[in-house]
């Protein structure tokens, strides 16, 4: 069997199972090992090509995010055009490194979760979601450039109102739901016996139902939401209810990294499968309060909003708690790792940070201003380090050096901490009622306070930004150099 061993201080040394490993079933002194499916022979070139693309998206993201954290930062925003600039490269930015990036790490997990292809023609087809997947995302960011038109700083999906970019959105989508279709019918078992890594199965599984319901959203809200409303008003209808539901997949998809990675990381986690399993339904069941808003609220009403936001509140909260809990307890014992398994840990331990303090931040929010989008980037970037400590886990399998060193371990504390400095910054600005999504001198920076909160804010991004380069630059070194 094909293990890896974690030393604790002042404990005996014991294995940490790699991914695809199952040791039998779980007992008092062998607990059940919580290990993401195997990489197949067949399996690894579509994964690869999928990590490729969510390296792609990051890297432009990572561009249109510097010219963004300029143009709010004073002083330096003085050079730059605000306006028009920063909401362009505000829409590119956010479905790059929220949009792309996520379903991109979907489609490599769930590509893992497949059956095998039965034949050459099967086997293409599987290729061909990832096709279109890239083919949307290069047009997304090439219409930035040859076909702006109006930005629309619409919730969830941000748009650029133009017909490339509209068509490269559609192309996307028909990647994603040809992604999710495949991993509907295609899903491998979970097995008789459930054990750790049939749990995690599982939750594979239920974000793959998660997203299908998101795609029934939107595609009910295309089908309802008047073409006559002006853009900023139909493109916040049309994503409203599609986007909410879409929260539950990366939910579900952060949570069985947790739990994988604590694994890696050599942690014993004090949680049944079944209990786990449980877990995860919970934190799907919630999802299908999506279609009950539609049949029940007109798609434009407050109610129909408001349902979606209660259902997310409540249904797609319940589960983190216990499960981050028993994840904690996990890492609590460990010391000293092998070097392969540090940067595991700070990619877990920072994903967890950033993840909490998003929450706390929602619970403060009250109006419109850049409070909001303090929430949603500790949330969001919760969900992208605990990915990126998957990519890292995952490495070795697709046939790549695992990352070690210095490198490895400061690049998710880096891109945490200036996250984190970063919504510290916003939280601090929304204090004095600056708005969200303006740039330069239409936030009206009055006083002190709000100058120095902004400034935190820059300073953070340009943090974060440098971490999230370091991780397409320690993911590159590693592919560079095989085993």
């Amino acid at each position: 069997m094909n293990t890896l061993t974690s030393v604790d201080s002042g404990q005996a040394r014991r294995p940490a199972y790699a991914s695809g490993t199952v040791p039998g079933p779980a007992t008092a002194s062998r607990p059940a090992a919580y290990t993401l499916p195997a990489v197949a022979a067949g399996q690894r070139g579509l994964a690869r090509a999928w990590l490729w693309l969510a390296l792609a998206a990051l890297v432009g993201s990572g561009l249109f995010s510097v010219l963004l954290v300029l143009a709010r930062t004073p002083g330096i925003n003085a050079w730059l055009p605000a306006g028009d600039f920063f909401r362009v490269a505000l829409v590119v930015h956010v479905d790059l490194s929220v949009l792309v990036w996520f379903v991109a790490i979907a489609g490599l997990l769930w590509s893992l979760n497949l059956r095998p292809a039965r034949s050459r023609a099967g086997a293409g087809l599987a290729r061909l979601p990832l096709l279109l997947c890239a083919a949307g995302a290069a047009g997304m960011a090439l219409a930035a450039f040859v076909d702006p038109g109006q930005p629309v700083m619409a919730n969830y999906i941000p748009m650029l109102d133009s017909a490339t970019f509209r068509a490269a959105v559609g192309v996307f989508g028909v990647g994603a739901l040809l992604l999710v279709l495949q991993g509907l019918v295609r899903a491998a078992p979970i097995g008789p016996a459930l054990d750790g890594a049939g749990a995690l199965r599982f939750g594979l599984h239920a974000s793959v139902v998660a997203t299908a319901v998101a795609l029934l959203a939107f595609a009910w809200s295309l089908a309802l939401v008047p073409t006559s409303l002006p853009p900023k008003a139909y493109y916040e209808i049309l994503f409203w209810g599609g986007g909410h539901a879409l929260q539950f997949t990366w939910t579900l998809l952060m949570l069985v990294a947790w739990l994988a990675l604590a694994q890696a990381c050599g942690g014993r986690i004090p949680l049944s499968p079944r209990i786990v399993l449980l877990l995860f339904a919970v934190a799907l069941v919630g999802v299908f309060g999506t279609p009950l808003a539609y049949l029940m609220h007109d798609v434009s009403s407050v109610e129909h909003r408001d349902m979606h936001t209660w259902g997310m509140r409540f249904g797609g909260g319940l589960a983190i708690a216990p499960l981050a809990l028993a994840v904690l307890l996990a890492l609590a014992p460990l010391r000293q790792l092998a070097a392969e398994r540090r940067p595991l840990r700070a990619a877990l331990l920072a994903s967890m940070l950033l993840f909490v303090a998003g929450g706390v931040i929602g619970l403060t929010i009250s109006g419109s201003n850049v409070k909001i989008p303090a929430h949603y980037h500790g949330c969001i970037v919760g969900v992208t380090l605990a990915l990126m400590g998957l990519v890292f886990h995952l490495l070795p399998q697709l046939g790549y050096r695992a990352p070690s060193g210095r490198l490895a371990v400061l690049q998710p504390w880096l891109y945490g901490v200036g996250q984190l400095l970063h919504i510290v910054g916003l939280v601090w600005s929304g204090g004095y009622g600056v708005q969200r999504k303006v740039a330069g001198a239409e936030q009206v920076l009055r006083s002190t306070g709000e100058v120095a909160g902004m400034g935190l804010m820059g300073l953070g991004g340009l943090l974060a930004i440098c971490g999230g380069l370091l991780f397409v630059v320690v993911v590159a070194r590693a592919m560079r150099r095989q085993p």
